[in-house]
C-alpha cells in the first residue's frame, strides 16, 4: 500500500505498540513540514529510528 493512503493513526500505533518508538519523537516527526504523509522517512531523516526499523515499517504496512 503507497504510503500516501496508510491510515497514519494505525502507523502511530505500530511505532509505539511494536516499534517501541517514544511518543515525543513521533510528535516531532509530525510537526515537520515535510511530513506531509510520509512519516516513517522524517522519523528516519532526523535519526529517530534506524535503518533496520524504517525497512520493518515498510514490511508491515505492505502486509497491513
Amino acid at each position: 500500500m503507497p504510503v500516501e493512503t496508510f491510515p497514519q493513526s494505525r502507523l502511530i500505533q505500530f511505532l509505539r505498540d511494536e516499534l517501541a518508538i517514544p511518543t515525543t519523537a513521533i510528535a516531532l516527526a509530525l510537526r515537520q513540514p515535510e511530513q506531509s504523509n510520509n512519516l516513517p522517512m522524517v522519523l528516519w531523516q532526523y535519526g529517530l529510528i534506524t535503518l533496520e526499523q524504517l525497512d520493518q515499517i515498510f514490511d508491515w504496512m505492505e502486509t497491513a
